[in-house]
């Protein structure tokens, strides 16, 4: 008998009588952790720490921002969830290449408002996002989203039939690609630090390989997921996207 990874039965966690949804919780780990590691590596390139705690709430709300707006153009469901679900970030729908570019953004804004060093601020920030992206995807595995196709793996994920997509209801477990996901973005933080430390890295380039080592990857796993997404010539708008970046 196979063992697989069972999904939860809801993305809610009780802790007394308080209901955390599970998803904005990870993503809430996640900035939390993101910006202490930036002003970590803020502190190392010579730099003032409290820096980042001064930039870090409007970029994350720019972050926030632009992952919606990328979602609601991308993948969100207008038939189905209409306009009051676009204010449902709880329910999931947060793009990360909408937070980049809205935080981005914002970064390289407050930098040049503030005569900070471009450069070295995204070089700080941009492996402590790819921590973030790690947790963050566990939202993912709460609100049992973001899957990849079916398979039998002694890895795989159960789905419950409520969550799985049009043509898959036969199928009850799938490529777990939030863990594949998270792994790999693990995976970048570890190659930068250790590149950094071992050969020494230009400024510019640790924020240069965080998107391409990540952008390389996401084209793996957008190619595995099955849900619905924006597609031009039959293929995924991200999957394409990621190829090119």
């Amino acid at each position: 008998m196979s063992a697989f990874i069972p999904s939860p039965a809801h993305g809610i966690l009780h802790l007394g009588p308080i209901e955390l949804h599970a998803y904005g919780l990870m993503l809430a780990i996640g900035v939390l952790v993101a910006a202490k590691i930036a002003s970590v590596r803020w502190r190392q390139s010579g730099h003032n720490p409290k820096e980042i705690a001064e930039i870090a709430v409007p970029v994350v709300i720019a972050g926030v921002i632009g992952a919606r707006v990328y979602h609601l153009f991308t993948g969100y469901s207008w038939n189905r969830d209409g306009i009051v679900g676009t204010v449902e970030i709880w329910h999931g729908g947060l793009s990360i290449w909408g937070a980049v570019a809205g935080g981005g953004l914002m970064v390289i804004y407050l930098a040049r408002r503030r005569h900070m060093d471009t450069l070295a601020l995204i070089d700080a920030i941009g492996p402590a996002v790819v921590v973030a992206q790690a947790i963050g995807r566990w939202g993912n595995y709460f609100n049992q989203e973001l899957y990849g196709r079916p398979t039998r793996l002694p890895w795989a994920l159960e789905i419950d039939l409520a969550h799985r997509p049009v043509n898959y209801e036969r199928f009850a477990t799938f490529h777990p690609t939030f863990l594949y996901e998270s792994l790999w973005c693990l995976l970048i933080f570890g190659t930068i630090v250790f590149l950094e430390r071992t050969r020494g890295l230009h400024k510019g380039q640790a924020f240069a390989l965080y998107v391409a080592m990540y952008t390389f990857g996401r084209v793996f796993f957008e190619w595995l997921r099955v849900d619905p997404a924006s597609r031009i010539f039959g293929i995924r708008f991200n999957l394409l996207l990621s190829a090119v970046l």
